[in-house]
């Protein structure tokens, strides 16, 4: 590793050559501001954090190469244009010039004469990377994004958040089983990482993640995600996260929450908002004090709720469980009114909890057209933790693009096709890297944009679409949802 920063520099903007299209979002104010708020320093060498994070980038997007390719495909690119790599000013004298010269030069020294870089020297430097790196940029970026788009987060007063988790198949390597584990039994069970996610219901775009061992519950790690929750943030939860101990941690934060009942909770109607709407305690029932992990934590006895009740046709019914008790600031109709169709064929909104599946199709995107799933290199857990964060981090710069693309072409983010802003992205990307700063941002920019707004996608409210990936045992708590017909 070598500490000059005149050629650390030039190392820089080669690096980022490629990601011109975010050099206006993952700004190395970020970078610094993200590094300082995880304990890190920046550094001065060729493979610092900062070049770290542009190269977790640049791997998520080529999934197919190994990193000894990805660390010289900007290089490749450079020299295939016929374009001169810029130089670095040389600030050292003579004889010190001659000494480095003299001096043997290790073979893992990530520069050299010609465009080759050792993937050893990467390694080396993926092991001393913080993953609280990742956590701190993606906050930092997600405040700037705040700021230039509060409209794409708010909802009325409320921050619109949603919460889920889900399984993240890795290599079959003993060291992820004994770091990761695995959720099924026998001889050929396959490591899996369990991630669990805050993101931003409006946009699509990834707040706070966490990627625990299949041993952390669900429930674990969202207890520690929501030490970060805010006044008057609305999180909207999967079924699966339904305890006492979240319900209170988000009431003592002034936050809010949504989530679909419980089958057997036994609620006590305390007064009638409604119809279909009304007011209840809930005293849960504590059995075994060894399995509730909020016993003994010096909470009340009892929670007031508001339960909404609904039926969809075709479907069994259900109920929106909250702690926003008054119907002013969310009315029943806005909680569960189903999306739908006026006389002119334009799409009507549908309610505010059922924005909580936008999750599930963030993870779609992430898992398969990202290729986050069957792709990752690594062999150790620190190295998938990298690359998991390389892919968020890659999630959230081109949903951001996604919504400038949205407000500068009149349309919303979420009628835009991700996986066709991804191509667009990638088809672009070996003009990006022989092109200026400034004509990318005067010409390849907003044509980026426009094409990403051209690939529509056509909205169907009402339909339905089975997941033919879940396979849980349906019981006294599991029935499903949809009922099933005859046919005559």
């Amino acid at each position: 590793m070598f500490r000059d920063e005149s050629r650390d520099s030039v190392w820089q903007q080669v690096r980022q050559r490629g990601l011109q299209a975010f050099a206006a979002m993952l700004t190395p104010q970020a970078m610094q501001a993200a590094a300082a708020a995880a304990g890190v320093s920046v550094g001065t060498s060729a493979l610092n954090v900062c070049t770290m994070a542009w190269l977790g980038v640049v791997g998520a997007m080529h999934t197919a190469k190994n990193f000894a390719d990805v660390l010289t495909i900007t290089m490749k690119h450079l020299e295939d244009a016929g374009c001169p790599l810029p130089k670095a000013r040389a600030k050292a004298s003579r004889k010190k010039r001659c000494q480095a010269k003299d001096r043997c030069r290790s073979k893992h020294a990530p520069h050299g004469t010609s465009s080759q870089v050792t993937e050893e020297a990467f390694v080396q430097a993926r092991g001393r990377f913080a993953p609280a790196f990742w956590a701190c940029l993606l906050i930092a970026l997600a405040e700037a994004f705040q700021q230039q788009h509060p409209d794409r987060v708010r909802w009325k007063r409320f921050r619109l958040l949603m919460l889920d988790g889900t399984n993240i198949a890795l290599p079959r390597w003993k060291r992820l089983l004994d770091s990761f584990g695995a959720s099924g039994a026998g001889k050929n069970r396959r490591p899996q990482a369990r991630m669990v996610m805050l993101a931003m219901a409006q946009a699509r775009l990834p707040w706070r993640y966490e990627v625990v061992p299949q041993s952390c519950h669900e429930q674990t790690a969202a207890k520690r995600l929501f030490e970060h929750v805010e006044r008057d943030d609305l999180v909207l939860m999967d079924r699966g996260f339904w305890s006492y101990g979240l319900f209170w941690q988000l009431q003592r934060q002034d936050a809010y929450f949504g989530i679909r009942l419980r089958a057997g909770t036994k609620l006590r109607r305390v007064k009638r908002l409604g119809h279909n709407d009304e007011l209840v305690d809930w005293q849960p029932v504590v059995r075994s004090k060894k399995k509730c992990s909020w016993a003994g934590t010096g909470l009340p006895k009892s929670i007031r709720l508001r339960v909404i009740h609904y039926r969809v046709p075709g479907f069994r019914a259900s109920a929106v469980v909250t702690n926003a008790l008054n119907p002013r600031d969310i009315s029943r109709d806005e909680w569960v009114r189903m999306a739908s169709t006026d006389r002119r064929g334009h799409v009507l909104e549908a309610g505010l909890y059922h924005r909580r599946w936008e999750v599930e199709t963030m993870f779609y995107e992430l898992k398969v057209f990202q290729r986050l799933e069957g792709s990752l290199r690594g062999r150790m857990r620190e190295s998938i933790e990298y690359e998991i964060g390389g892919h968020v981090l890659l999630y959230f710069l081109v949903r951001w693009l996604m919504v400038e693309a949205a407000d500068e072409h009149g349309c919303e983010p979420l009628e835009l096709s991700f996986k066709h802003a991804l191509q667009e992205l990638e088809d672009l990307r070996p003009l990006l890297v022989v092109s200026t700063p400034a004509y990318v941002r005067l010409a390849l920019l907003p044509k980026l944009l426009r094409r990403i707004a051209q690939h529509k996608i056509k909205r169907r409210p009402g339909r339905h679409y089975p997941r033919l990936g879940d396979k849980y045992k349906l019981g006294k708590y599991r029935k499903r949802s949809k009922l099933t017909q005859k046919q005559t």
